[in-house]
């Protein structure tokens, strides 16, 4: 969808070309009816079905035996459903040149993404993009494209996706594609001071997003990181790291593929800074919260500012500020979150 339009869009503008075609029926049909009740002193009801299948040209037949002068009410009626019908069809024909029903198309799409909530925003479909646009889909997250190139954007809907035809280094753009109610941002445009722009820009707009960007050289990774990306991916270092850990841990890449492909999924729990939170919880352990138990995920490492402690004892204490990282199946985090309450700050899934 054009971008350039949805700035300037009215609704008054949208329904203003139909008032005069129904003004002129709605006329007609009253005109007709009353003629009716003048000429053949038939009741409203009668009569606007008399006007009603006369128009129509449904074809039945006459209410009662039509009077001299109910004929010519109905000759006068049909004439003027006539006029009516061509007045439409040439309002149509004019609203389909100036571009009317695309106006429509982009009020439909332009109230889409204001509903749009806990979504992915990514901008550029170049092959990267595609692969990520595939992943998010088997996982049924939300996505909204945004690309400006006309073969890839075509590319993306016949695959179903929503698209934003537009510049996403625009703030309008980011504004439009709902960046303060996204999930996060993931930046995957082929050119390193693009992906740099739209990182900067998000970041002024909306500093709580989690962004996510890609870089060609480790030059532009620094920078995007400063610039306030929240992880940066070089396809060439994420790919060599990839066939790496396939040489040396073949079953471990085996199995984050098998995860990939199965109901479990790995998240991330940010806890709450604040400390009052944590007194009413009592600043208990894992086992005495007892979150595997009752929930079925399983806590597999947590972080505690630069500290990493994986496979954490079942001593271990929860804290403000802390990142739990669980594995378990949608309904498992689902209880774990529930289970963490107030002290919960927000989820970021991984897998």
């Amino acid at each position: 969808m054009d971008n350039s339009v949805l700035p300037n869009l009215k609704l008054k503008e949208l329904i203003e070309p139909w008032l005069s075609p129904i003004l002129s029926l709605t006329v007609l049909v009253m005109l007709g009816a009353c003629g009716y009740r003048l000429t053949e002193g038939w009741d409203w009801g009668d009569c606007l079905w008399m006007v009603l299948i006369t128009i129509s040209t449904i074809g039945f037949g006459e209410v009662e035996p039509l009077s001299g002068l109910g004929r010519v009410v109905t000759v006068l009626i049909i004439g003027g459903g006539l006029i009516v019908v061509q007045l439409t069809l040439q309002r149509l024909i004019r609203l389909s040149e100036s571009g009317y029903f695309r106006k429509m198309r982009t009020l439909r799409f332009r109230r889409l993404l204001r509903n749009m909530k806990d979504h992915v925003i990514l901008c550029g479909y170049g092959r990267i993009g595609q692969e990520i646009a595939e992943q998010l889909q088997f996982e049924n997250v939300p996505i909204l494209i945004v690309e400006l190139d006309p073969s890839r954007r075509t590319s993306a809907e016949e695959k179903g996706l929503k698209v934003l035809h537009a510049d996403a280094t625009l703030d309008d753009t980011l504004l439009l594609a709902g960046i303060k109610n996204c999930r996060s941002l993931v930046v995957t445009l082929p050119s390193d001071a693009a992906n740099l722009y739209v990182v900067l820009s998000a970041k002024g707009l909306y500093p709580q997003c989690r962004l996510i960007a890609r870089a060609e050289s480790e030059e532009a990774a620094n920078k995007l990181k400063l610039a306030g990306a929240s992880v940066v991916v070089s396809p060439y270092v994420a790919a060599g790291r990839t066939m790496a850990a396939t040489a040396l841990r073949p079953l471990a890449v085996d199995f984050m593929d098998l995860l990939a492909g199965s109901d479990c999924e790995i998240e991330e729990f940010l806890l709450s800074d604040d400390r009052e939170k944590f007194l009413r919880l009592g600043y208990r352990s894992l086992s005495e919260l007892e979150l595997g138990r009752e929930s079925g995920a399983m806590v597999i490492a947590i972080r505690d500012g630069q500290k990493l402690i994986t496979n954490p004892s079942s001593s271990a204490r929860l804290g403000p500020g802390q990142m739990l990282i669980a594995l378990g199946s949608k309904e498992e985090l689902s209880k774990l979150r529930a289970m963490l309450g107030e002290t919960l700050l927000n989820v970021e899934k991984i897998n």
